[in-house]
């Protein structure tokens, strides 16, 4: 499912390149297939689904491949967010940088996802990143094996 811009907003925030029916599913705790629309406004997305209609903060999108890297403002505007949680990122973005290690099919894509970890990993935890990086070395491991 590709997020809609709502044509009523004037301008569209630069986080909303991050958008995935994947990542709005791990915020909100639920299965993609219950997602059925995603709409990005200007300082908001709109996600409506099987038993839900939320918003959610751009801030709350983990950087993905595929788009524009993270960038400077970004990384200010996610630290905006973060402050109430003593400047960390969500706990859910290590779940997905997880899953998405595991996704990966190649060793080319795997460095791809841990270089873009590297770049936001002023906002996790010591622990979150060994964890990351020890999952890093088992799929690495993994996909050279075969």
């Amino acid at each position: 499912m590709i997020p809609k811009q709502n044509s009523e907003a004037k301008q569209i925030n630069p986080l909303a390149r991050f958008v995935t029916t994947e990542a709005v599913a791990k915020v909100l705790k639920v299965k993609p297939e219950q997602i059925r629309d995603i709409r990005c406004w200007a300082y908001v997305i709109h996600v409506v689904g099987v038993g839900i209609s939320r918003f959610v903060s751009y801030a709350d999108m983990p950087p993905i491949l595929g788009v524009e890297p993270p960038t400077l403002q970004d990384c200010i505007r996610w630290r905006k967010r973060w402050r109430i949680s003593q400047h960390q990122a969500p706990i859910f973005w290590v779940d997905f940088y997880e899953g998405k290690f595991r996704q990966s099919r190649s060793v080319e894509e795997l460095y791809n996802w841990g270089k873009l970890v590297g770049k936001i990993k002023q906002g996790l935890s010591q622990l979150q990143v060994q964890l990351l990086r020890n999952i890093y070395c088992v799929v690495k491991e993994f996909i050279e094996a075969f």
